[in-house]
């Protein structure tokens, strides 16, 4: 089988079902957002071996689900694979874990100090702009609300964890000092 097919040459991409959209649709920005950040993710496992990644591959497993019911849109027939609901409770439970171990937050954070905290920033400001796509893209077209509220938690437990990674590897926070 041959990687490329040529269909998109002019532009265009198919969904899941075989609709076609331009390249720039909403749609296709909202769910190429969510594999850029998976992308970043997986960096960022690479770059963490002393922090547990099995939070962070379940994690990427469902962004691989949440991408699937974008590329899918809202007009087919065929069974697309459960969300897994109870991975918000599961970051809100290592959020509260990881910030009960950190002093409190009393500046704006710089991102920085170490390939690994500043990669966890990347992920956090990838994350916003996945969320960003997809609210835009629920504002003309039906999204379940779970991918909403799973971006918006994943940007918060990535900035937490940006600032769990800064006390492990005992790195100063960069604060912003206007």
């Amino acid at each position: 089988m041959k990687i490329y097919t040529k269909t998109g040459d002019k532009g265009t991409t198919s969904l899941y079902g075989g609709t076609r959209l331009p390249k720039n649709h909403i749609r296709i920005e909202a769910y190429g957002n969510i594999d850029e950040l998976n992308s970043h993710i997986g960096l960022l496992i690479a770059h963490i071996p002393h922090i547990n990644s099995t939070l962070l591959t379940k994690i990427q497993n469902e962004l691989f689900v949440q991408g699937s019911h974008l590329a899918a849109g809202n007009d087919h027939d065929f069974k697309l694979p459960d969300f897994n609901i109870a991975l918000i409770e599961e970051m809100e439970t290592e959020i509260d874990s990881m910030n009960e171990k950190l002093e409190p937050l009393k500046h704006f954070i710089l991102p920085g100090g170490s390939k690994s905290i500043a990669i966890a920033h990347v992920c956090r400001t990838v994350t916003r702009r996945a969320e960003r796509g997809v609210v835009a893209l629920s504002q003309n077209e039906l999204v379940e609300d779970h991918i909403i509220i799973f971006l918006n938690r994943l940007s918060d437990y990535f900035f937490i964890l940006a600032r769990y990674i800064a006390k492990q590897e005992k790195i100063d926070e960069l604060k912003w000092m206007p």
